[in-house]
């Protein structure tokens, strides 16, 4: 049997050091999100969040649909957003951050997110994120999550692009950090695509993603 090995399937996530990591998230992944923090009642509608990752706005345009957001990036991608890093940057603190971290300084991302956050973190991650003992002793040990969403079906990754077709190997979900839980809640994110997706999430993003 011959091996599937399009972009989005071998995206093992292994980038230069100085690489910009640049994955877009797919928008239906980020609404599942905002979904299940309002039916839960851990944020609510017209929060303000902070995106300090936010690539080219995909995940700040579904965001938008439910709060209002502060979005920067590291790199300047054209979209009008603040250009700044994340992790030097000095800022006032905020209700939430929700973001798809760079996954090289994704622990430096998780330690500033809870400093400067002050009701919750939501980080967009591969789920092999959980493993390694590296993060369990730097992360989960000292600071579990209050859920992890894991989904039922596959989130497509492309590199340096967000297309609506291609297939995956890897497994995505959403940890969430809230308070100081006595223990992590796991949760199925169940087949949501169909009813999250719509086609205006592939247009050139600038185009749609700022106010007006």
């Amino acid at each position: 049997m011959s091996q599937n090995v399009s972009s989005a399937v071998m995206q093992q996530r292994t980038e230069p050091k100085d690489s910009l990591d640049d994955f877009p998230t797919p928008p239906w992944a980020t609404r599942a999100l905002c979904e299940f923090l309002i039916f839960n009642g851990l944020i609510e509608e017209g929060e303000v969040v902070e995106e300090p990752a936010c690539n080219r706005g995909h995940m700040v345009k579904a965001l938008r649909e439910y709060f209002c957001v502060i979005p920067s990036d590291i790199h300047d991608y054209g979209c009008g957003f603040d250009v700044r890093d994340y992790l030097t940057s000095v800022r006032i603190l905020v209700p939430w951050t929700i973001t798809n971290p760079p996954f090289r300084l994704a622990k430096e991302f998780f330690k500033k997110a809870r400093k400067r956050s002050m009701k919750g973190v939501a980080f967009f991650v591969r789920t092999a994120f959980l493993e390694s003992v590296g993060r369990y002793n730097g992360i989960f040990a000292n600071d579990r999550p209050s859920h992890i969403l894991q989904f039922s079906e596959r989130v497509v990754i492309h590199k340096g692009k967000l297309a609506p077709k291609g297939s995956t190997a890897t497994a995505y979900c959403w940890v969430i950090w809230t308070g100081k839980p006595r223990y992590t809640l796991f949760h199925w994110i169940p087949p949501c695509r169909k009813s999250l997706e719509r086609p205006e999430d592939y247009l050139d993003v600038w185009t749609v993603v700022q106010p007006a």
